[in-house]
């Protein structure tokens, strides 16, 4: 059977532009819930939550929003991984794309604190989604030539996402006015006013989440389908997927859920114990393994039988899913304990003010002007040199950045800015890294899938490693401390790469 036609340029750029506004809007989501997020749930839980218990309420329900993202995010990413691999990475990116944003939009009209926690579960399982099926789509049409300059705009993507939202807080008062006075001018009562307008606009904000709905008429128009996924459907490789094979996938969500139960406020009210919880997490850790795994462990073993893969295909694919999904969890908890957590610092009683305002607000502005600079650099160079020792310095760079900022800042001001600006960049440089490194990873037949896996498993093990911070802060007495203690999981990566194979200069399978 003959080879599908190649794409044309326009074509190709097309899936860039679909892939690269779809993470956009991803990193934009991501970054807004933590702008709304405590007003919004203030606005939910006041009619039936005491004025004395509402710090700790809102709290709690932060942190279970926060935490049922995460895992959403990561089963997304293996689930529409899966789907990609299946009926096409087209197809399964417009479902990603319109479960994030039409659910994103719902929680808008929200009356009770769960019915976020829900609907943005639901809408993080096509976030986790989009980024791998975007990645394996754009690197399977584009040459290979070209593909550390579509690495570097997916990774650059999403923090462009975060760069809008700190514009958006800076300019909120201004925001809300005029959305206030085009409300009223074009007819809207004053009572559908206030609805979509008080509380910091958590309502109207979204509402607008669904505007990303529109890439998919985008997508379906002008984007072309994986002409390497349309070798593998005609050659019958697509078709030993099994929709069974996704209760081990059901299973992995569920077990996550209970980890970070455990270590929650609602698993210490329970009564659980750091060693219990500790040992919780390790069980239930290779429960998510076990059922993430499970579609792609039936999968290669019902390609094997067929005689469509090697048994030593099938035991390397098994290998570059942990070793990817490891690489990957460092970066991450890497990035949470770090950049992720510098405009909460910046505001801290850790750091004089000396006279300026909107400091949250300017330190994620630096941290996201770095991320979208060095997301750029970092494929660039690992073509010049090699995938594994670029991730190694980066690895080197990233934990050197870490401690500079949180150990030399005593105050706010120029360096603390600078300094900023080069943590943000080179915790993030990973983010232009695995869009080019991953896909190399797999063959066409589990790029997606494997490429969820890898990436989105990384968010429960930051998730995980996030929830020591507290613990950390008793240990080393000092936020700046334990932020420092968790970036040494920066050494694990410089040791573990060299396992990892080295792909520079071969061509995807």
């Amino acid at each position: 059977m003959s080879s599908p036609k190649t794409p044309s340029s326009t074509g190709r750029n097309m899936a860039l532009l679909a892939a690269f506004l779809g993470w956009l809007f991803d990193g934009f989501e991501m970054g807004l819930f933590p702008l709304i997020g405590k007003p919004a749930l203030q606005d939910l839980l006041a009619s039936h939550i005491a004025p004395e218990m509402m710090t700790a309420t809102l709290d709690r329900w932060f942190s279970v929003i926060i935490a049922t993202f995460l895992v959403g995010a990561a089963t997304g990413g293996v689930f529409f991984g899966w789907l990609g691999d299946r009926i096409g990475r087209v197809k399964a990116m417009s479902f990603s794309i319109f479960t994030y944003a039409i659910f994103t939009g719902l929680c808008g009209f929200a009356t009770e604190a769960w019915h976020i926690a829900i609907l943005r579960f639901i809408a993080s399982l096509g976030m986790g989604g989009e980024w791998a099926l975007g990645v394996a789509l754009v690197n399977e049409l584009w040459t290979k030539g070209n593909r550390a300059f579509v690495a570097g705009a997916i990774g650059a993507a999403a923090n462009i996402g975060y760069l809008l939202v700190a514009a958006l807080s800076l300019g909120m008062n201004t925001f809300i006015g005029t959305m206030r006075s085009w409300t009223l001018a074009l007819g809207g009562s004053e009572w559908l006013a206030n609805y979509l307008l008080d509380h910091q606009a958590w309502r109207f904000l979204m509402i607008i989440g669904a505007l990303p709905a529109l890439i998919i008429f985008l997508i379906r128009i002008f984007v072309p389908e994986s002409d390497k996924w349309e070798d593998e459907k005609a050659a019958g490789k697509t078709s030993h997927w099994s929709t069974v094979d996704l209760n081990g996938v059901l299973i992995g969500a569920i077990a996550a859920m209970v980890i970070i139960w455990s270590w929650s406020p609602m698993g210490i009210d329970a009564g659980i114990t750091s060693t219990v919880a500790a040992v919780i997490t390790v069980v239930c850790f290779a429960v998510v393994v076990w059922g993430y795994l499970l579609p792609v462990r039936r999968y290669l073993s019902r390609a094997e039988t067929a005689g469509s893969i090697t048994t030593e295909s099938r035991i390397a694919v098994r290998r570059n899913l942990i070793l990817g999904a490891t690489l990957a969890g460092i970066a991450l908890l890497g990035t949470w304990g770090a950049a992720q957590q510098s405009a909460k610092w910046s505001t801290s009683a850790e750091l004089a003010a000396n006279g300026y305002t909107n400091v949250a607000q300017f330190t994620q502005i630096a941290t996201s002007v770095g991320a979208c600079v060095f997301a750029f650099i970092a494929p660039v160079i690992a073509n010049i040199l090699n995938r594994r020792l670029t991730y190694f310095i980066m690895c080197v760079a990233a934990v050197s950045s870490a401690l500079l900022f949180y150990k030399t800042n005593t105050g706010i001001g120029p360096w603390f800015f600078t300094s900023a600006f080069l943590m943000g960049g080179l915790t993030a440089s990973f983010y232009g890294f695995f869009p080019l490194y991953l896909p190399e990873l797999f063959p066409t037949s589990v790029r997606a899938t494997g490429q969820g896996f890898c990436f989105n498993v990384g968010r429960i093990i930051a998730a995980i490693g996030g929830l020591q911070i507290a613990n950390l802060v008793g240990v080393f007495g000092s936020s700046a401390s334990a932020y420092s203690a968790l970036c040494a999981i920066y050494f694990v990566g410089m040791a573990l790469v060299w396992f990892a194979p080295e792909t520079k200069g071969k061509a995807l399978a």
